[in-house]
């Protein structure tokens, strides 16, 4: 007599995660954010409200773990193609101000994509309400990036062609920072051409040379 298999409870929760994460980004690209509640995303992902409750406690955490989540997966389709594991660096390619530029130029078309735009958006707005996902905000996703720039300057300066008295958490400041302006508060178009100066006034200045 054939037995039957027990049900994989954990293959199960990870299929209901996942659904939960693909909701949670559907609705809040679709309602917006203040729209956005646990009852609507329980309802697309087919799972009890309750489910996420046990899982998170707000829908500020669930979009956080959606968006974190989107950014893995980017990295293990990227990995795919590649056909290896990939660490993401800046590059070096030993021109500070063309790798600079390349990395600024992929942030904004990032920044610019509505896959990412709703909640990054959502995400930044609930975070300085939120001090607790804003600290996870920064944690898990702003800070790693940053930090990605400041490896890349401590090897300028090794190389001499930063400053040895700059502090690279500061002096990346100049450039992700005005962007991060722009794209919150839409001042002025978000373009290639806005993050090159960027970085070229953060290298070399403004005043006459």
């Amino acid at each position: 007599m054939a037995t039957k298999s027990a049900p994989d409870s954990k293959r199960r929760s990870e299929r209901s995660r996942r659904a939960i994460y693909d909701a949670a980004l559907e609705l809040v690209s679709e309602v917006g954010y203040a729209k956005l509640t646990i009852e609507a995303i329980a309802s697309r992902a087919g799972v009890g409200k309750q489910t996420i409750y046990r899982w998170w406690p707000s829908k500020g955490a669930v979009l956080l773990d959606a968006f974190i989540d989107l950014g893995t997966q980017a990295s293990v389709e990227a990995s795919t193609e590649a056909g290896h594991e990939l660490e993401y660096e800046i590059p070096d390619s030993g021109d500070l101000e063309a790798d600079l530029k390349y990395v600024v130029r992929a942030t904004i078309d990032e920044l610019k994509n509505p896959k990412y735009d709703a909640p990054y958006r959502a995400l930044a707005a609930e975070g300085m309400l939120n001090d607790e996902i804003g600290a996870e905000y920064v944690e898990k996703l702003l800070e790693p990036s940053l930090q990605l720039y400041v490896k890349r300057l401590r090897i300028a300066q090794e190389a001499g062609q930063v400053a040895p008295e700059v502090d690279p958490r500061i002096a990346l400041e100049l450039w992700t920072g005005p962007i991060a302006q722009r794209w919150l508060q839409r001042t002025g178009p978000l373009t290639h051409e806005y993050g090159d100066k960027l970085v070229e006034y953060a290298l070399h200045g403004i005043a006459p040379r």
